[in-house]
Parts: structure tokens; C-alpha cells; sequence
């Protein structure tokens, strides 16, 4: 399982990037977060980015990523945390499919709540009831989240465990 891709995508609040970063280090391979690199090239975070250029071109700058990464650039083996919309769009998930294994995370509407808190660089989450705009965002993305190849409830679960699902998930992928 040395030189398999791992995508993690998901709903904000379902441990990517946190899961991503543990995984990465467990199975010695490099990780990349696509916010982290399309923040560092716009230099501006994703909150400023949806503020000044709106969620149109954050989308646009997430999929010309994944053609980055999915063309080989950022290299082999990786671990890479992706924005919890960018699978919205097909290219994307197809490209993603297509150079390693998607995995999907999940949790609840309350634990999403819990874990994201009452944070301001949630530009989605701006509105005056946060637990009706995640139900709904969840509702939006539900089939795209579904049409990943594994699909992983981190609700109540540690960040080892999930780690070492998508492990153990991913090597039996790989074996089939």
C-alpha cells in the first residue's frame, strides 16, 4: 500500500484533514490539504476567498487542484484532504475516483455542530440557524457523498479508529 492515493472528502467537520494528517503519518506517505494549497496560491483564506471572489470561483479553484493533483504534480502516495464541496461536481469526483481510493466522512448534524462551534471561517455555515443550513448543505451533497467508494461514520468514533477503518477499508479495496 505504498504508493495508493487516499482522497478524504466529506462534510467540513467530519475529521479530513485531522484524520488525513494521523493517516499520512501511519502509513509514511505525504499529505496534502487542497484548502491549505489554494489558500497559500491566493494567498487568502477560504473565508476571504468566498468574500471577495465568491463561491463560484473558490469552486473553479478547487477543480483546476484536482486536475493538478490528479495529472501528478503534487506526486504519488499521498493522503490528500479535499473542501467538502468539490466532489459536487462529477469531473471531480471522477478524476479523484480515478487516481486513488475517494473516501467519504460522516457525522451527525449534532456532532458536525459540536465540532465546528460557533467558528466564522465557515462561510456556508453563515446564516442565523447553522444547524438548518448544515441539514440542508448534507441533503445537497448526499448523492455525490454516496457515489464515493468508501464511505466512513466518524460520529463518536476517535480519530485513530477512523484512521485505521480507512486502513483496514482501502487495503481490502486494493486486494480485491
Amino acid at each position: 500500500m505504498n504508493r495508493i492515493n487516499i482522497v478524504l472528502t466529506g462534510f467540513m467537520g467530519t475529521g479530513k484533514s485531522t484524520v488525513g494528517r494521523l493517516l499520512s503519518r501511519r502509513l509514511r506517505l505525504k499529505f496534502v490539504d487542497i484548502d491549505e494549497l489554494i489558500e497559500a496560491e491566493a494567498d487568502m483564506t477560504i473565508a476571504a476567498i468566498f468574500r471577495s471572489k465568491g463561491e463560484a470561483a473558490f469552486r473553479e479553484m478547487e477543480a483546476l487542484m484536482v486536475k493538478r493533483l490528479a495529472s501528478g504534480e503534487f506526486g504519488a502516495g499521498l493522503v490528500v484532504s479535499t473542501g467538502g464541496g468539490v466532489v459536487m461536481l462529477p469531473e471531480n469526483r471522477a478524476l479523484l475516483k480515478g487516481w486513488g481510493a475517494l473516501v467519504c466522512l460522516h457525522a451527525s448534524v449534532e456532532e458536525i455542530l459540536k465540532r465546528v462551534g460557533e467558528r466564522t471561517d465557515r462561510p456556508l455555515l453563515a446564516r442565523p440557524d447553522r444547524k438548518e443550513a448544515i441539514r440542508s448543505l448534507l441533503n445537497d451533497r448526499a448523492e455525490a457523498y454516496r457515489d464515493c467508494d468508501i464511505e466512513i461514520d466518524t460520529t463518536g468514533r476517535t480519530v485513530e479508529d477512523v484512521a485505521g477503518m480507512i486502513e483496514r477499508l482501502v487495503a481490502d479495496k486494493e486486494n480485491r
